[in-house]
């Protein structure tokens, strides 16, 4: 059984679904051209991860693998479609502005991914823990994402918060640069793909250097030995 230090730290960084497994890609590219827009839908696949994760570990010893694949299938659906319908109730706008990218969730190959390859292996803890760390770790990674293009493509930072946290939100908006000539680029699905690409380099940089031996604890520095005299 995966400790729990490893299932947070897999969530969150080493096995992140969207920096290391790149999945959900077309969700992540296309609605994070802003923070709320990115906690939208990242507050929408934790639910649906997290209730997933939670069902399928719950049903694992009694259903059969030839129906294994399509019982996840309706699970997750079952879950996306109470998202949707709590977005629509709570957050109307903002669930028309993200338009057909919830239920798409549906499609989103990591939810299904942990489904097959964790929670129907392990108990509900576990399961349920791992569900929320990847979940969290798909939501930061969007969220970094939506706070880049925001700040590139319209010189803003927290705009139309109040499409999630109601009127009082208003006032979070950040104006970084004042009469600011939008950067288009940043805002379109290609800027996506470049700003995704400088956060994924960024991630190899910081774990290669992790990784250096020049950071290791000295006792776990490989040690030579020197050998003198005659060898039999």
């Amino acid at each position: 059984m995966t400790a729990y230090k490893d299932i947070v730290k897999n969530g969150l960084w080493n096995n992140n679904p969207a920096l290391v497994q790149l999945l959900g890609l077309c969700p992540l590219l296309a609605v994070s051209g802003s923070v709320v827009n990115a906690l939208g839908l990242g507050f929408a696949t934790l639910i649906v991860l997290l209730g997933s994760n939670i069902a399928v570990s719950l049903i694992r010893n009694h259903v059969e693998d030839t129906v294994r694949l399509p019982a996840f299938v309706m699970i997750i659906a079952s879950f996306t479609t109470a998202a949707e319908l709590i977005m629509q109730a709570m957050v109307f706008e903002l669930y028309q502005i993200l338009g057909i990218f919830i239920p798409l969730i549906v499609t989103n190959c990591a939810i299904l991914g942990r489904a097959e390859g964790f929670a129907r292996k392990n108990q509900l803890i576990p399961s349920m823990l791992d569900g929320l760390m990847m979940g969290i770790g798909f939501t930061l990674v969007l969220v970094i994402l939506g706070a880049v293009r925001e700040i590139l493509g319209l010189g803003t930072l927290f705009s139309g918060m109040d499409l999630l946290f109601g009127p009082q939100a208003k006032s979070w908006e950040i104006i970084i640069i004042e009469d600011y000539q939008q950067f288009l680029f940043a805002v379109l699905p290609p800027g996506a793909f470049v700003a995704l690409g400088l956060i994924i380099a960024l991630k190899n940089v910081i774990d290669d250097y992790i990784s250096s031996p020049s950071t290791l604890p000295t006792d776990k520095l490989p040690q030579r030995v020197r050998v003198t005299g005659t060898i039999t």
